[in-house]
């Protein structure tokens, strides 16, 4: 099953992944950096880097990803029973890509695009140069 994120709300198109999965079949994600996050886009970009402060101290994780691909799948795999078996194993059969390679360009998709645009939102591509830009100005003034 191949979906395309474009305009796909984060949390409803993780539940349908994590559910296709646990069945068995093999999920491949492509524009995941269009998928969109809900929210006052300042509060997710707060959440988002104060998630990330944890894995840098003397604890050594948990560690949050910044790239738009595996901030996705990484939500998803919160939806996965992560400490079973099964949940290790489903959480193998999902692929994100960051626009659609060029292996899957003739693949017929699957969108779960949300019909009307929320007032307030980001897109994950959008958060991670946020992400990205704000920790490189940390790493600066240190």
């Amino acid at each position: 099953m191949i979906i395309d994120a474009t305009n796909s709300i984060v949390g409803r198109l993780g539940t349908v992944v994590a559910k296709e999965v646990l069945r068995g079949r093999e999920v491949k994600i492509v524009n995941s950096e269009k998928a969109i996050v809900i929210g006052d886009p300042k509060l997710i970009l707060k959440r988002s880097l104060e998630k990330r402060k944890l894995g840098t101290g003397v604890q050594k994780g948990p560690h949050y990803p910044s790239k738009p691909d595996m901030m996705l799948k990484r939500s998803i795999r919160g939806m996965l029973p992560w400490k079973r078996t099964s949940g290790r194993e489903a959480y193998k059969r999902i692929k994100c890509f960051i626009g659609v390679p060029e292996l899957l360009k003739e693949e017929k998709t699957v969108s779960f695009a949300n019909k009307k645009k929320p007032l307030k939102f980001i897109t994950l591509g959008r958060l991670s140069s946020l992400i990205r830009q704000k920790w490189k100005e940390k790493q600066r003034k240190k």
